[in-house]
């Protein structure tokens, strides 16, 4: 780790408690701002403070109270940027807490919510050496500005067709202008020229308009503020960096050809000896498995890696790397979790014989009487056709709308040396297998699908006799598929367990009803591998709720509701 790497730690570590603070200062101003306006205590506070003071409209006093609301949800939304360091954020927070602190003088909250304000405009400004996060990059940077005119532009008009076919007994007589003056005031909650007739149209008429007026600003905050996503793209020439870091050094991990997915970004050692893969969700910045090359190299691409997440405010988090990669990513001040282990087995001691096997070799046999036979194939060996043939029966059989798998998923099929194994029965493909290659002498598992009308034991049979083929053509070792918390199951289910151990492993045979954890595992342990733990890597137990839903939604399992985004973005 070089000396500037360590300053830049000791600098973010020194500014958390800053940060951190002003996080939450900034939160409860907000909320004290709302309530000072929601709560019966403060609405009374609001007869004729601007109105007596400098003698304009009771209205200056309620556009004040409104300001007073919008700029405390206004300041609840910004206090997830400024967790993050980011620059934009604590732009807005400083312009905000001036407003929100005018609005209050002329509410005269001046003792209590406006000096507060004041006292968290302080702190932001002494502070601003810690905010220099640059913004997200992201595609349609107009979207806030055309959802901000969309939405005041709907209640405008809402409110000004009301006004045109309200009949003469619940609303004056007024001619266009007014209508404009007065539908266009309603949106920031100041009464116009119209006098109304009916007290129901004037309280509809108010209603629609602070909605939309409200609605306009929190939403397009909401998209100038959100942890955006920038579209992750691998260029020809970084892919053929990473293949050349594979083809020297891919024998270590098994992980290691899953950094060519598409959906990655990737940073490079000065060296350019190693590098770090990642995906940005809801603004963490997830690697998976450990840096690519020499790991002598490793450091430098993780300081390079975390210089980014600095300059863009990403919470920094690794899934899946190995214990060496856990070690050497703890020394950067992060926190180290196991999280599972991966199932390896290595093919010259693998065997169907023994009692121990007695399960496969049963579900061996059943589907070959059943009529199934296996052909293991490199996918060069395939013909286009065949190929096309084989993802759309993967897409048929996948289950869910998206393709699920992260750190231990490619992504696509068909890659030059990956090995393809089918079952077929009477000429139908039933099962499908890939497996990418790790390094010159083993594969690791990509895809298992199969036809769920299919005998059950399909897959025993693939891969059973793909590890058996595979020693002899030179492969020692065979990764399976990833077993979450299987230290835990295992202490859970032993004579003598403690009892946080035995409602640990209850807990997440509840949870494998909806995710597979303890029936993969099982499945897993039927081949007999040995068990390479991996770990999660994290900056604290405090961003652990971000990291998570990052993980999840990285994984295909959840995350953010994939509704409620697109809704939000229409």
């Amino acid at each position: 780790m070089t000396g500037e790497s360590r300053t830049a730690i000791r600098w973010s570590l020194g500014g958390a408690a800053s940060v951190l603070a002003i996080t939450w200062v900034t939160r409860l101003v907000g909320l004290a701002a709302v309530v000072s306006v929601v709560l019966p205590a403060g609405r009374r506070g609001l007869r004729g403070h601007i109105a007596d003071w400098l003698e304009l409209p009771q209205e200056a006093t309620v556009a004040a109270a409104t300001v007073v609301l919008v700029t405390g949800v206004l300041l609840v939304l910004l206090a997830a940027g400024l967790r993050r360091r980011k620059r934009r954020a604590w732009q807005l927070a400083v312009a905000t807490t001036v407003l929100l602190a005018l609005a209050h003088f002329g509410l005269r909250h001046v003792v209590g919510a406006g000096m507060v304000s004041v006292v968290l405009f302080v702190l932001l400004v002494a502070n601003r050496r810690y905010f220099i996060a640059l913004p997200d990059p992201v595609t349609g940077k107009w979207r806030a500005v055309r959802v901000f005119v969309q939405l005041l532009l709907a209640g405008f008009l809402i409110n000004l067709v009301l006004l045109s076919v309200a009949s003469p007994t619940v609303l004056a007589p007024l001619d266009f202008p007014g209508r404009l003056a007065e539908s266009a005031l309603a949106l920031v909650g100041v009464s116009g020229p119209a006098e109304f007739h009916a007290l129901w149209l004037e309280d509809l008429s108010a209603a629609v308009g602070l909605l939309f007026g409200l609605g306009a600003v929190l939403i397009a905050a909401y998209f100038v503020l959100r942890s955006a996503e920038p579209s992750p793209h691998l260029s020809p020439e970084e892919q053929t960096r990473l293949r050349e870091l594979l083809a020297q050094h891919g024998e270590r991990d098994s992980l290691g050809y899953f950094a060519l997915r598409p959906d990655k970004f990737v940073v490079f050692s000065k060296s350019g000896k190693a590098a770090v893969t990642y995906r940005v969700i809801a603004g963490a910045a997830v690697c998976s498995a450990d840096p690519l090359g020499d790991h002598e190299a490793w450091p430098g691409a993780i300081e390079e890696y975390l210089a980014v997440c600095r300059r863009h405010g990403w919470v920094p988090a690794v899934l899946g790397c190995s214990e060496l990669g856990a070690t050497v990513w703890s020394r950067f001040g992060l926190d180290v979790l196991e999280i599972g282990d991966e199932a390896v087995v290595d093919t010259e001691t693998f065997t169907l014989d023994g009692r121990i096997m007695r399960g496969v070799r049963q579900a061996v046999s059943r589907t070959k009487r059943a009529g199934y036979k296996v052909r293991v194939r490199l996918a060069e060996e395939l013909s286009a056709d065949e190929l096309a043939e084989l993802r759309a029966l993967a897409a048929t059989w996948r289950g869910t709308d998206t393709e699920r798998g992260f750190s231990m998923a490619l992504g696509r099929m068909g890659d030059p040396g990956s090995v393809l194994v089918t079952a077929e029965q009477e000429g139908r493909v039933r099962g499908i297998l890939q497996f990418v290659p790790w390094g010159r002498h083993g594969l690791s598992m990509d895809v298992m699908r199969r036809d769920r009308t299919a005998d059950n034991g399909v897959n025993e049979l693939m891969i059973s006799e793909l590890l058996l083929a595979a020693r002899e053509h030179g492969i020692k070792q065979v990764s399976l598929n990833f077993a979450a918390f299987r230290a835990v199951l295992e202490q859970g289910r032993r004579i003598g367990a403690g009892p946080v151990a035995r409602m640990s492993a209850k807990l997440l045979g509840v949870v494998s009803r909806w995710i597979q954890i303890e029936t993969l595992y099982r499945f897993n342990a039927k081949f007999q591998p040995r068990w390479v733990p991996r770990y999660l890597v994290f900056p604290g137990v405090r961003e652990l709720p971000r990291v998570g839903i990052a993980v999840f939604e990285a994984e295909g399992l959840g995350g953010r509701s994939p509704r409620l985004l697109r809704m939000l973005r229409r």
